[in-house]
């Protein structure tokens, strides 16, 4: 259940509103004048948001460039070039 505040409370409450963040890994959802303003997140809540952000734009990206790219690779294909690179790479004879 979502966290939602006044503005207010992150000045009277602030030890409060901390302590719901961390312990709940939640973020609290801030109003003003009875209308969002503000998200109160942990480092940590905005760090996995970030990663989030980022592999949902790689996903995008990856989606866009499939459909405009009709070619593709066979799975067996491709991790047999990878195993064969991986092993000139050991053997010292990158190509």
């Amino acid at each position: 259940m979502p966290q939602i505040r006044p503005i207010s409370d992150l000045r009277n409450n602030f030890a409060e509103i901390s302590r719901i963040v961390h312990e709940g890994g939640e973020p609290v959802f801030l109003t003003k004048n009875g209308y969002g303003d503000m998200v109160v997140m942990s480092v940590e809540q905005f760090e996995a948001f970030r990663q989030e952000r980022r592999i949902d734009i790689a996903l995008q990206e990856a989606q866009r460039e499939a459909l405009e790219n009709p070619t593709r690779y066979d799975f067996d294909e491709v991790s047999s070039n990878l195993r064969k690179k991986l092993i000139a790479k050991v053997d010292g004879a990158d190509t």
